[in-house]
Order: structure tokens, then sequence, then C-alpha cells
């Protein structure tokens, strides 16, 4: 899979296919639509194209200056060279671009990916303001010669998937929610890097992740079961995300005590994958209370590990 960065910069003399979006979760939703992008690449003999955008349109088109997104952009693009794309083009969202007509942009496309078809939602809408919807993009259909393709909401028992619901599941700590409509488990990546060395103190010793992408959402803090991949091996643990209120810490930090591990992780880098919920953070009234409820949250981790993989 090609990547360029800017549609100016993308020049296609192939005929091609394209969709276009945010695509934030890359979500069972879109990889209808992908889906649907390939087929049709094959079936006529034409390149598959995604147009993606960062940062987030609605940080710069509306007051949600700090929307979180399900993925980074490095997350995006690992996704997306998987499902079979000939070129994935990321277009910087600014200012400018988002005050480009809907004429401007068609016109755009058509000239230089030499779009013959063109995929959409039910719901899309482009140009300045987002003043245009499909019906305005058929039209362009015409003057300009190629085909328009819509696909309906995609559903899981009657609700239809987008990513401001997969949102709103991860600030909940919905994390089984939110997998199933993401169809696969929702994940961060970050360095190890040294901590108090708290959990150590009362024999849950964890590795503190540092995330540098700030617009990455977090699911809300508590005690949650994940899956962790270190150079390629796979682990269970169990990961905090809060302040360490029986401490006292100011500090909102990400610690997982990763089950029957003990090597050095400084300075690596991990992926973990968030499974369930187990619990809010509590402030308990001395450290031996919490050993004694971090014991009982690995047992209870433990059981659903080996009840929901093991079997």
């Amino acid at each position: 899979m090609k990547v360029t960065r800017g549609l100016k910069k993308a020049l296609s003399s192939d005929p091609s296919i394209l969709t276009l979006g945010t695509f934030d979760g890359v979500h069972k939703g879109h990889k209808k639509i992908i889906s649907k992008l390939i087929n049709e690449a094959k079936e006529y003999n034409l390149k598959a194209i995604i147009l993606t955008f960062f940062p987030h349109p609605r940080s710069i088109i509306s007051d949600e200056k700090n929307i979180k997104s399900i993925n980074t952009l490095d997350e995006k693009i690992e996704i997306f060279s998987k499902l079979g794309l000939d070129e994935l083009i990321i277009q910087n969202f600014d200012k400018s671009f988002s005050e480009m007509s809907a004429d401007e942009f068609i016109e755009l496309i058509v000239n230089n990916l030499n779009l013959k078809k063109i995929i959409v939602g039910y719901n899309h809408r482009f140009g300045k303001n987002r003043s245009a919807d499909i019906q305005v993009l058929k039209k362009f259909s015409l003057k300009y010669d190629f085909e328009v393709i819509e696909i309906k909401a995609f559903e899981i028992k009657k609700i239809k998937i987008s990513s401001t619901k997969i949102r709103n599941s991860i600030n909940d700590g919905n994390i089984e929610i939110c997998n199933n409509y993401l169809g696969y488990n929702f994940n961060i990546n970050g360095k190890v890097v040294k901590g108090k060395k708290i959990g150590k103190s009362i024999g849950f010793p964890t590795a503190n992740i540092r995330i540098d992408e700030k617009y990455k959402i977090l699911p809300k803090n508590g005690v949650y079961i994940v899956k962790c991949y270190i150079d390629k091996e796979k682990l269970y643990g169990m990961l905090n995300i809060g302040y360490n209120p029986t401490f006292g810490l100011n500090e909102k930090t990400i610690e997982v005590n990763i089950f029957d591990f003990d090597k050095d992780l400084y300075g690596k880098i991990l992926k973990i994958e968030f499974l369930k919920f187990i619990r809010n953070e509590i402030k308990f009234d001395n450290a031996e209370m919490l050993q004694n409820r971090l014991l009982e949250d690995r047992e209870n981790c433990i059981n659903y590990i080996n009840s929901t993989f093991n079997n």
C-alpha cells in the first residue's frame, strides 16, 4: 500500500475507485465500505484508494477542539495496510482545507485520481461547512462522469455503528461493547518508563506506560483486564488508569501488572489490548487493604481469562 501525504501530491493515471472519510476506529461499518471498495476495484480493474483526514476534522470545524481519537495516525495506517488497498492518501485537515468548496474538492479528486467510482456512507457530507450531501455528489457524478455507490448504515442488534458511539463506550469503560463495534480489541501503544515503584513495594510490579499522542482516547479511570504484546510474545495482565488515590498522587498514570512476567521492560514499546473493565479506582485506607484487593482483582482476571480464552 502506497501512502501519500496530501491530496495535491496524489496523481494517478490509472482509473480509480475512492472512498473517503475520517475512519476513526476503522470499525465494522468502515470495513463494510472498504470491502465494497476492494471488490469493485478487482471486478472493474480499478486502483483502490482511501482518502482520510488528520487531525480529526471536528477539531477544526467545531467547538470540539480537544476531541480524542480512537486510533493514532500510525495505528490507522497499520490497519489500512492489511486491507488490500493500493493507496492511502492522508490529507492534513486544516482551516484552509476546511474552507474548500464542494465544487473545488470534487474537481480536485476527479482530476488528480482519474476517478471512475466513489463509495460513501449513507450520511456522508463534504465541502465547506459540510454543505454538500450525497444528492449533491450524484449531481457532480453526472457532470464528471463517475459512479456513486452508497453504503447503508452498518447495524448490530439494530444499533447503527459509529465512531461517536465507540468513543462513548470507551469513555464509559464499556470495553466489550466497544470491541464488538470495532471488530478488534481497542488498544494503546506506549513506551515503558520509570515510575515510583509503588506496585513493586506491595508485590505487584507494574510497567508504567507513556503515550505521546495526546489526542489518543483512553478509557475511564479504573482497572481492566488486558492482553500485552512484548517482542511478539502475548501475555495477559491487569491495568490501572488513574491517580493512585491511596498514595495521594496527582499525576494520572497508566500501569500494567503483567501476570507471570519479571523481565526488564524499560524503554520497550508495548501494545496493550483492553478486554474487560473490572472496577473503578478506589482509595484504600492503607497499602495492605490495596494489596488484598489487588490479589482479589488478579484472581478475578485470571478466572475470566481462563474461562474466556483457554477453553
